[in-house]
Parts: C-alpha cells; sequence; structure tokens
C-alpha cells in the first residue's frame, strides 16, 4: 500500500513531493504589499477584456499620465465651449445692428405775425425788450451736469451732453452757418448713417418731413438778410433719457432770438427780432459716443415773423420790418381737398411783440 501523501499518479518528475521542498519560498510582507492587484470592471468582464490587466494611458510630459477616455472628454468638452463662444459672438443677436439712413423727421412751423411788424426801439441795443430769463449764447443753452442713468456711465453722459451743445453752438449759434451758408462744421457731428440724407437736404431741401436742411441748422438766405449783432439770446433746457439699454437718448428745447437785418444795409437800418423755438431729439449708441457724433432723429422748428405762404425747407423766411413797419397777410384758410400742399405743412399766429 503507497504512501498516503503520495498523489495518486505517482511522484512527479523532478521533484519528491515532499512539502518540505518548498520551505525554502519565503514571501515576506514587503513583497506582498508591493503585488499590485488590477480588478477589472463590469463593463470589461461582460466585453471579455480578460487578455487587459490594466487601461491604456497617455502621458502628458511633467503633468503626468492621464486615461484615454479622460483626454477624450476634455478634448470634447473644449470643442464644444469653443463652438459655443464661436456662434455667441457671431449671432446676429449678439451683434445689435446699427442705424443706417436718415432717421430724421422734421416739423417746421411758420409763426404769421398778429399784426404789422415793427422794428426794435433801439437798434444798438435790440435785445432790450425780451423778457428775463433769457442769456447770451452758450450760457442760454444751459447744458446740465452729466449723471449715470441706467446703462451709461456719468462719463459717457457727460460726452453726449458735450456733443449736443457743441453741435447747438455750431447750428443755432455761428454766423457762418446762420448767413454765410456753411454746413460743413454741423456736417461733422452728423453720423455716417445719416451723412446720405444731411447731404441731400443740402443739396435740394425739401418739406417733405425729412429732408428740410432746416431742420438741421438754423439759416437764413445771405441775399435777403444779415445779422445786426453776432449776439444770439437763448432760453431753454435738456433733458436725459435712455431710448433703450444701447441707446442714450438727449432732448434739447431751446428759443432762439436772432437781431436781422436786410442784406448790405447800413449800420442804423431797422432791426427785426426773429424767434425760433428748436426741439431736437438725438441719440447715441457707444460708437456714437467714441467718435463724437450724433443721431438727429427728431427736429421741430417754430419761426416767427414768418409768412405762411413761404417755403422755409431751404432757408427760414423772416418778415423783415421797414422804419414804419411791415404789413403781412393773415394767414390763410387750409383747403383739405388742396393735395398739391403736403399735409403736414402748418402755421402759427405768433405771440407777443
Amino acid at each position: 500500500m503507497g504512501d498516503p501523501r503520495e498523489p495518486p499518479e505517482g511522484t512527479p518528475e523532478g521533484g519528491s513531493g515532499n512539502e518540505d521542498e518548498f520551505r525554502s519560498v519565503v514571501f515576506d510582507e514587503s513583497f506582498v504589499r508591493a503585488a499590485r492587484i488590477q480588478e477589472l470592471s463590469a463593463r470589461e468582464r461582460l466585453a471579455g477584456s480578460f487578455g487587459k490587466a490594466t487601461r491604456a494611458r497617455v502621458r502628458l510630459g511633467p503633468l503626468g499620465t492621464v486615461p484615454r477616455q479622460a483626454l477624450a472628454l476634455l478634448l470634447l468638452i473644449l470643442l464644444a465651449f469653443g463652438a459655443a463662444v464661436y456662434f455667441g459672438l457671431n449671432s446676429p443677436k449678439g451683434i445689435p445692428a446699427r442705424p443706417e439712413g436718415s432717421q430724421l423727421t422734421v416739423s417746421l412751423v411758420a409763426l404769421s405775425p398778429a399784426s404789422a411788424v415793427h422794428p426794435v426801439a433801439d437798434p444798438a441795443h435790440p435785445f432790450a425788450a425780451l423778457p428775463t430769463g433769457y442769456s447770451d449764447g452758450t450760457i442760454g443753452l444751459n447744458t446740465p451736469t452729466g449723471v449715470a442713468t441706467e446703462h451709461f456711465s456719468r462719463v459717457e453722459v457727460t460726452k453726449a451732453l458735450d456733443t449736443v451743445q457743441r453741435y447747438l453752438v455750431a447750428s443755432s449759434l455761428a454766423p457762418a452757418a446762420l448767413v454765410q451758408g456753411a454746413t460743413t462744421d454741423v456736417r461733422a457731428f452728423v453720423t455716417p448713417g445719416e451723412q446720405a440724407g444731411f447731404d441731400a437736404s443740402v443739396a435740394q431741401p425739401v418739406d417733405d418731413r425729412h429732408h428740410a436742411l432746416t431742420g438741421w441748422v438754423v439759416r437764413f438766405d445771405p441775399a435777403q438778410v444779415a445779422l445786426a449783432s453776432d449776439t444770439v439770446k437763448v432760453v431753454g433746457a435738456m433733458r436725459i433719457d435712455e431710448a433703450d439699454s444701447g441707446t442714450l437718448q438727449i432732448t434739447t428745447d431751446h428759443t432762439f432770438v436772432y437781431a436781422l437785418k436786410p442784406a448790405g444795409a447800413p449800420a442804423g437800418a431797422p432791426v427785426t427780432l426773429e424767434t425760433v423755438r428748436r426741439e431736437l431729439t438725438f441719440q447715441f449708441d457707444r460708437v456714437d459716443l467714441a467718435s463724437a457724433q450724433l443721431r438727429l432723429v427728431d427736429s421741430v422748428v417754430q419761426a416767427g415773423p414768418a409768412p405762411c405762404t413761404a417755403s422755409m425747407a431751404g432757408f427760414l423766411q423772416p418778415v423783415l420790418a421797414t422804419a414804419q413797419g411791415t404789413a403781412v397777410a393773415p394767414p390763410t384758410a387750409v383747403d383739405p381737398g388742396n393735395h398739391a400742399r403736403p399735409a403736414w405743412q402748418v402755421c402759427g399766429v405768433l405771440a407777443g411783440s
């Protein structure tokens, strides 16, 4: 009977089958701890990936190694973020469209005198009879101090007010514009989107509510009218507002009084006071502010004494007084069936002297 410690098949070749043969092999604690066991995930076991004990990694230099799946996910996130930024910046909604073409609407109102027009009593002091409140030139504009609005800073509002003030000086107070026919200084304030409309108004002014040059600038025909004084009396105010979150709006309402005489008249000639009220609405976006230009979108002009029958699109048409005064025909009745005259042409009666 064989040794019970031997296997049934007998002792393997090259060995005695005795356990003492393996006692020389010792697995100490440090060896056991150093052994790395890589357990496969459930997905790898189901996929039959038994041949892979570890996952593939990508070495990124000093950053160490990163699994390929993580690297692919990172690249996907970066591509998605880049696409979002690109389409966001290039989307029509991300870039507000700037107004193009003339935005100006003009309303001209002639103020006919209620009686004969008489010259001022003292040509050397033509404004002596004006009521209190009028000031000389720029002072009378009463430009307010810039204050921040909801979407525009104090600096931006101050720059808009400064641009409006300089425009009013160039278009309402400067003799070059008033009686010399100059328009270059006024045009310099007009945004590129409105310059074509401005140029058309200069070349062929017409009272069609859009191309009256007197909506842009106060001007008198130099062949008929001259300034009796370079001083212009002014009273009025400005209002700050926002048309929308990206558009700053300044509304001005001023009355200007000019001392006029016939062109070529000598010193001491009869002097007539012409009153012009201008209510203007200006708008600015941040591009306009950066270029110190403005968009004039609405202009309401009242001027008198002026005949109701005269066109004021190219020049204002004051009634100049003679030494004995000048009689003016009263406002004519309006025929609503006469389509030869624009419906928006209106005339009022000038109150006061």
